[in-house]
């Protein structure tokens, strides 16, 4: 199967055609008509759901007819979102289970509940996560913080579930809640940016070590969402900026994503179209391959170079009529 290849000089050229070492098709397309994962009858296992992103999933996939446990540490509020979540999807077809995923213990027992309830699980969504307040030099009770929850919770879910996914009979999938941050790495939470890198890294191995095991049936998917109005981007809550896309926005572009097999689902928002997100994304990466200064994009005597880029960049992709293939 054929790679479009571009060129990488010191300034990396408009994209006018299909994006670099992106295959132009899709990678592995399922009909979306009936999904082998996301249907009726199936179970899904959230963390983070009791609010933002992980409650607007649980909502999505319980229209679709799944059974969905959710599991979160802020008990009040799981409650409250089981309570929204069952009205939806009946009461023998949801669990509400407290589970904190920093701690191995508590995942245990999250996983024991599901499989003795139904059985399986299809849909496996790692969504947890925090953002303390982190600086470089400073702040290290929050990094440890950062790195249980954000990091670690996802090892710990995804070591006591997947293997336990592997010997199930039918297709399964694990979603990792990854960040625009973790790509680009943009300056005022190294913590935060430090641990959503390391989860797009274990996604990528996990994709790749299930893709090489000719008996698995499980698939990884790494979902990173755009500016999404959630309380972990807005704390003090408030009306939704213009910009900001609601977390349902988000969940249903991720189950696109999901039913036309991609691995990355980077999502734009009404801000960051998908090639400004492109753009930016091979910014990033042209930092390493020109050995430019760290995070250039905002380095004073580089930044001038990046706004000509993006501006040249975005006036080639209008002119060719060139979109991306992204779902």
């Amino acid at each position: 199967m054929p790679l479009d290849h571009g060129p990488s000089p010191l300034r990396p050229p408009p994209i006018r055609t299909a994006s670099s070492y992106r295959r132009v098709e899709v990678m592995s397309p399922i009909d979306s008509d009936v999904h082998p994962v996301i249907h009726t009858g199936r179970v899904a296992v959230i963390t983070g759901a009791a609010s933002g992103i992980g409650k607007a999933a649980a909502i999505e996939l319980a229209k679709v007819g799944l059974k969905i446990a959710l599991a979160d540490v802020n008990e009040e509020a799981l409650t409250a979102a089981g309570k929204e979540v069952t009205a939806i999807a009946g009461d023998g077809n949801i669990l509400v289970i407290p589970t904190d995923v920093s701690k191995i213990d508590d995942v245990v027992c999250l996983r024991d509940k599901v499989y003795e309830a139904w059985g399986e699980v299809a849909v496996l969504m790692n969504n947890a996560a925090i953002a303390l307040p982190s600086k470089s030099w400073d702040n290290l009770e929050n990094w440890r913080r950062t790195f249980e929850v954000n990091l670690f919770g996802v090892v710990n879910v995804q070591q006591t579930f997947v293997r336990s996914m592997l010997h199930q009979e039918n297709q399964a999938i694990v979603i990792n809640t990854g960040s625009k941050q973790g790509i680009t790495n943009p300056p005022g939470n190294p913590a935060y940016n430090a641990t959503k890198a390391a989860v797009k890294s274990l996604t990528e191995g996990l994709a790749h070590e299930l893709r090489e095991n000719p008996s698995c049936n499980v698939t990884a998917h790494l979902f990173v969402p755009g500016w999404t109005h959630t309380g972990l981007t807005a704390p003090q809550g408030g009306e939704k900026p213009a910009g900001a896309w609601t977390a349902e926005e988000a969940v249903q572009y991720m189950l696109d994503g999901v039913r036309h097999g991609e691995f990355y689902i980077i999502c734009p928002d009404n801000e960051t179209t998908h090639d400004l997100n492109q753009l930016r994304i091979m910014w990033a990466a042209s930092d390493v391959v020109e050995r430019r200064p760290a995070l250039s994009r905002w380095h004073k005597d580089w930044k001038p170079l990046y706004d000509e880029y993006v501006r040249d960049g975005l006036a080639g992709m209008e002119q060719s009529g060139w979109q991306t293939n992204s779902v």
